[in-house]
């Protein structure tokens, strides 16, 4: 491991602990101007848990003490209620598709963060997914506390343990596979961060403005990658949540995740595009086994900065 990463995480890696809820809030206000916090739950057919995740963010940060100034549900075509619960537990709730109508949505989580910029006002954008189970609002105020309390934080990382089934520590697959490898291959700088592609990060809106957004699954690892060229290591933190408990995805879909990631990789390092973006992958069926080939995420939204309708609305 490069000194530097050793340096950073000894510097850049805390607990939540480490900032209780009362110095958060007195940092917050002491501020001037106070900055102000939104909080956005991409959600896709989440209905058993994205209302327990809303309620415990209210409950917690909104209502017991203002640290959270906005909550808002992206729902990206759900068929379930995913819509109504989030809703009901005392959300915003804004579909995918009614932001900026006039660039026809790509299916993806990506595409979903970018979106949320346009329709939250927050300083501070915290990223949470909405598939959390046993969810503690730790995971916000933990995240978002190093951006309230140091102005040199431009972009925060949650580090976790994460179970598979009663496996303590063995979720993360593609992390483990994929993600980490490439990391410390190609950006060894990045060799200390614990969870690359865990969805629970929160970022100052000045620098996700200024980055783009692969529309799928790709898009952990590159605003990663790039708010380490657009800020610097030292400006990148990593805050322990605990453990992360969440619905897990079987193994085809974890191929295609994987093959978005090694595509995002792979842009960034040659600026290039890959021969033939697409994943053949096998499924057994009455007569053998039969192949099943699916796009890889190739596309990526320009920095938000650049949208119209954007600088409108910062103008106005």
């Amino acid at each position: 491991m490069l000194e530097e990463v050793e340096r950073w995480l000894a510097t850049r890696s805390w607990s939540a602990a480490d900032r209780p809820l009362p110095a958060l809030l007195a940092a917050k206000r002491a501020a001037v101007p106070s900055p102000t916090v939104s909080v956005v739950l991409p959600a896709l057919d989440e209905e058993s848990t994205v209302g327990d995740i809303v309620t415990v963010i209210r409950r917690e940060l909104m209502e017991k003490v203002p640290l959270v100034d906005e909550l808002v549900v992206i729902d990206s075509g759900s068929t379930d209620r995913t819509a109504e619960v989030a809703a009901a537990a005392g959300a915003r709730v804004v579909h995918r598709d009614a932001i900026l109508p006039r660039i026809p949505a790509l299916p993806g989580k990506g595409e979903v963060l970018w979106r949320s910029l346009m329709v939250t006002r927050g300083d501070i954008v915290c990223f949470v997914d909405a598939d959390l189970r046993d969810f503690s609002a730790d995971f916000v105020s933990g995240i978002v506390g190093p951006l309230l309390t140091d102005p040199e934080v431009q972009f925060v990382k949650a580090m976790y343990d994460r179970p598979l089934g009663e496996a303590a520590g063995q979720g993360g697959r593609v992390t483990e596979l994929v993600a980490r490898p490439l990391l410390n291959l190609h950006w060894p700088q990045l060799a200390g961060v614990v969870q690359p592609l865990g969805g629970e990060y929160a970022a100052r809106r000045s620098l996700l403005e200024r980055l783009p957004f692969p529309v799928g699954y790709g898009v952990e690892l590159a605003l990663l990658v790039d708010a380490l060229h657009t800020v610097g290591l030292d400006a990148l933190a990593q805050v322990d949540v605990g453990s992360r408990k969440h619905r897990h995805q079987d193994g085809r879909a974890l191929g295609r995740m994987a093959a978005a990631i090694y595509r995002t990789a792979q842009l960034r390092l040659s600026r290039g595009h890959l021969v033939r973006p697409v994943l053949t992958q096998f499924e057994r069926g009455a007569d053998g086994f039969v192949p099943r080939t699916h796009a890889v995420d190739t596309e990526e939204r320009p920095p938000m900065r650049e949208i119209g309708e954007y600088a409108a609305r910062r103008a106005a």
